[in-house]
């Protein structure tokens, strides 16, 4: 696996590592035999490379001579067990610093558009503490998430009981402070509560689907000088002015590739919401479902009809496309429980709690990775792709003249790749 040792490479380099060690302090009169911080990213590491409980940590284990000496079970559940809230907030301080030190080498996105969405998490087990009934008649935690668009970056995560509703204001806005204090200072400049507009140097826009439509959310991204993409809910008002609509105000809906979408129009609504900010724009889009799928209420003539409210100017099939794509929010949360969400292996809420911060740093270290050493399809691929062909790969070290090398096996179609992903991280300077 020594794919999996580039991302502890990216740890160290970034001062994840050493971030971690020092947000985590010493409970007895000695230092620990593990470091606790080392050990950490090198959780945050297995769980990148695909493992999902404590016992997959005997992957890195049994391999000194590359990650080095990793703790046994007992260690890392005691170590996981003492990270209280002061601990928990070092490590995600921990994780902005590492993230300020990869964007400015290179890694910075052109744009900060910010995805906030919850999705359930099934446990099948009633000693968890806060596990609960989900509305979906299922059992377990109900976690909301913010991710960065442009890099998948998980930029913050709350854990939740598993009865939380997805539509609470409060906690959007709580995911959406942890996420921008992740964000570099110049990024985040201006985007405090209160903040003066003129200090915002990099917008930053925030989407959500209809569970984002809340007044005290939408709100509290204005009191941020934050612009908001939200889906609009069904409601009286938007359903007769979509109603009053004539033909001649529809217009074509465009694809990514800036084509006409099939079928699809859109138009601007022209309707005041009571109790959302000014400027607030409703934008509609209709097209037919497709099939098996049933009509809502504001579905006139056999259509869809789905509504965004912005705050943002510009043409409203640029608004409506930027938009849709937040649906890439789901693939983003199907790669955390890929990398070891699906699994809260502790009874503990706040130990869960800990877990799921190591799992976004585990997202975090393979957005890094794309970011800064891979190209082309690589780096957009999914985390099974990037295990196959990169993080699984096979290796040897070979000493010679005291100097330790890993030589990769030539007979791997993508070694190569791996073997210019080193070379790009070291030369890399973090």
């Amino acid at each position: 696996m020594v794919g999996a040792h580039l991302l502890g490479e990216i740890a160290d380099r970034s001062g994840l590592s050493a971030g971690y060690s020092a947000a985590v302090p010493w409970t007895g009169e000695r230092a620990p035999g593990h470091d606790r911080g080392r050990l950490l990213s090198q959780i945050a590491v297995m769980l990148a490379a695909g493992g999902r409980c404590v016992a997959d940590m005997a992957v890195l284990r049994d391999q000194p001579d590359l990650f080095g000496e990793v703790a046994s079970a007992p260690t890392i559940w005691r170590a996981v067990h003492e990270i209280d809230d002061d601990v928990l907030a070092g490590l995600r301080t921990a994780r902005a610093m590492a993230r300020a030190r990869v964007w400015a080498a290179g890694a910075a996105p052109a744009a900060l558009v910010l995805d906030v969405d919850a999705s359930l998490v099934e446990v099948h087990s009633e000693n968890k503490e806060q596990a609960a009934s989900s509305y979906k008649g299922g059992f377990g935690f109900h976690p909301m998430f913010c991710f960065l668009d442009a890099t998948g970056e998980a930029l913050a995560g709350i854990l939740r009981p598993g009865n939380a509703t997805a539509n609470s204001g409060a906690d959007q806005l709580t995911v959406v402070d942890l996420a921008i204090a992740q964000l570099p200072e110049a990024q985040r400049a201006g985007h405090r509560p209160g903040d003066d507009p003129t200090e915002v140097t990099h917008p930053i826009l925030v989407r959500a689907d209809t569970a984002g439509a809340v007044a005290s959310f939408v709100e509290g991204l204005v009191a941020r000088n934050c612009e908001f993409s939200v889906g609009g809910r069904v409601s009286d008002v938007l359903d007769a002015a979509i109603a009053a609509l004539s033909e001649k105000a529809w217009r074509p809906a465009i694809d990514t590739d800036g084509e006409p979408r099939r079928g699809a129009q859109v138009a601007e609504l022209d309707v005041v919401l009571a109790r959302w900010p000014a400027g607030t724009r409703a934008i509609v889009r209709r097209e037919k479902p497709h099939a098996g799928a049933q009509l809502r209420l504001w579905d006139h003539n056999g259509l869809r009809h789905q509504v965004t409210l912005t705050n943002s100017v510009g043409d409203i099939d640029a608004l409506e496309l930027r938009h849709r794509r937040h649906a890439e929010v789901e693939n983003r949360i199907r790669n955390l429980k890929d990398c070891g969400l699906e699994r809260m292996p502790f009874a503990s809420f706040a130990a869960n709690t800990a877990w799921m911060e190591l799992v976004l740093a585990a997202a975090d270290l393979l957005a890094w990775c794309q970011s800064i050493c891979l190209d082309g399809d690589l780096a957009r691929a999914e985390p099974r792709t990037l295990r196959y062909r990169l993080l699984h790969t096979a290796g040897r070290l070979v000493r010679q003249a005291r100097q330790v090398t890993l030589r990769l096996p030539t007979h791997w179609p993508w070694s190569n790749e791996l073997a210019i992903a080193y070379r790009r991280l070291t030369q890399l300077v973090v």
